[in-house]
């Protein structure tokens, strides 16, 4: 029961925020639009028991609330992680007895997957019979976590993780409820987006955080650099007690890279004779193998972990010589840090585009319930085609295609380099015969 003064309790930015009809809720208007199929339900006030799967913040909680009040039913929550059979039990004779009256039941179970088999086989009577209507919230895939028999008495329906529209949609909102802007110039807020990686109570919650850092508008807006310093706490300043350590191996590191194999040797000599643990540098060495040479010379990561395998077989100091000589094949060995350039623009990109998921035709699809929603539809095996290239697109949908591995001109990489410009030829043409034979039927 609320109180006299409860209305004037200050209250969550996320409660504020909730949406009180199937309307206002973002994001989702495949299965909430007008004549989707959950509007329809909800309009004609006949509600099925159903999954909801989506990732987390995309309102599975929030759209079971409004199932349950657009259809008169009585609202009942659990989490699968917190209760148990008790609860269970608990809940069907309540339902039960409310039934009895005329009085319907939503029963609201949150990470459903998380109850056992045969807690899940203890809803089939009463889904069967009516006693309640069950909406079980999950982020894990139904065809794996829960029962044939319990999806089979359920309509299944996906939620789309939260896209930028969306999640800019709820900052307008969250701006209008706090009657004013938030202190993000046009990059941060976007930034800020970005974060949020499809989770709308998360974006709530930082622009929560950011409504109180600024409380006066003569306070500074944030950039993306001062964003990232508000919301995300910087990691611990490295110990410096042993400095020295620290400037001997960054020196053994670019005398290799400068295929410097006399002065590599020396850093080498400083560091092992300084009482250095030679299975530090032999695990720095097969760093270096990757990021500095990589595929220039792939034999180049064989040798460093066959050298740290001698050194452990041998130890010191017969088995420093196998050390010394994959610093000599390192140094002396032709260089390319295409590979680290790759990396490093590969996981700027998956950060940016946060969770997308993989376009339908190839992703796997061990199930019934995955085969009729699209999965693996359409998918070409390139070993049977004429080129052995199909020249599919393996990105996200949203996504254009992106270039990351930009092979150098030295060692093996010469020879990659010509065998993917060969295939990046290939995909022009059956992109462009795919493009007119679409065109054409």
């Amino acid at each position: 029961m609320s109180t006299l003064f409860e209305k004037d309790a200050p209250r969550p930015l996320a409660d504020r925020l909730r949406p009180r009809t199937l309307s206002e809720v973002v994001g989702q208007d495949h299965l909430l639009g007008m004549g989707m199929p959950v509007r329809r339900m909800v309009e004609a006030k006949r509600l099925a028991s159903m999954i909801l799967w989506g990732p987390p913040g995309c309102g599975k909680t929030t759209i079971a609330r409004l199932l349950a009040a657009g259809t008169d039913l009585h609202f009942e929550s659990l989490s699968a992680v917190f209760s148990g059979v008790a609860d269970l039990k608990r809940v069907f004779e309540a339902a039960r007895s409310r039934r009895g009256m005329g009085k319907g039941t939503l029963l609201f179970v949150d990470e459903i997957h998380r109850f056992n088999r045969a807690q899940q086989d203890g809803f089939l009577p009463y889904v069967e019979d009516g006693t309640v209507i069950l909406v079980g919230a999950t982020t894990e895939n139904p065809s794996f976590e829960l029962n044939a028999a319990l999806l089979s008495r359920c309509q299944m329906f996906v939620l789309k993780r939260l896209d930028d529209a969306a999640l800019e949609e709820i900052l307008v909102r969250a701006e209008s409820a706090e009657r004013r802007k938030l202190p993000l110039d046009g990059e941060a807020r976007a930034q800020l987006r970005a974060l949020a990686d499809g989770d709308g109570r998360y974006v709530i919650n930082l622009a929560e955080e950011l409504f109180a850092l600024k409380r006066n508008a003569g306070d500074p807006v944030l950039d993306p650099k001062t964003l990232m310093a508000a919301v995300q706490r910087r990691a611990p300043v490295y110990d410096k007690s042993r400095e020295s350590h620290y400037n001997l191996i960054s020196a053994l590191h670019k005398s290799l890279r400068g295929s410097d194999p006399d002065a590599s040797l020396y850093w080498l000599a400083r560091m092992l004779a300084g009482g250095e643990d030679p299975l530090y540098v032999a695990r720095r060495l097969i760093r270096f193998a990757s990021e500095d040479v990589g595929l220039a010379d792939p034999n180049a990561l064989v040798q460093a972990l066959a050298a740290r395998d001698a050194y452990e077989t041998l130890g010191s100091p017969e088995g420093e010589l196998a050390i010394v000589q994959l610093t000599v094949y390192l140094a002396t060995a032709p260089k390319s840090n295409a590979l680290y350039v790759a990396q490093g623009q590969a996981w700027a990109a998956a950060e940016r585009t946060g969770s997308l998921e993989p376009p339908l035709h190839i992703r796997n699809a061990p199930t019934k319930l995955m085969r009729d929603l699209g999965y693996a539809e359409g998918y070409a095996y390139d070993p049977r085609t004429a080129e052995g290239f199909s020249g599919q697109n393996y990105f996200p949908d949203g996504m254009a295609r992106e270039t990351f591995y930009r092979p150098s001109k030295r060692g093996y990489e010469r020879d990659v380099g010509e065998r993917l410009a060969a295939w990046a030829e290939l995909r022009k043409k059956l992109t462009k015969a795919s493009d007119e034979g679409g065109k054409s039927s």
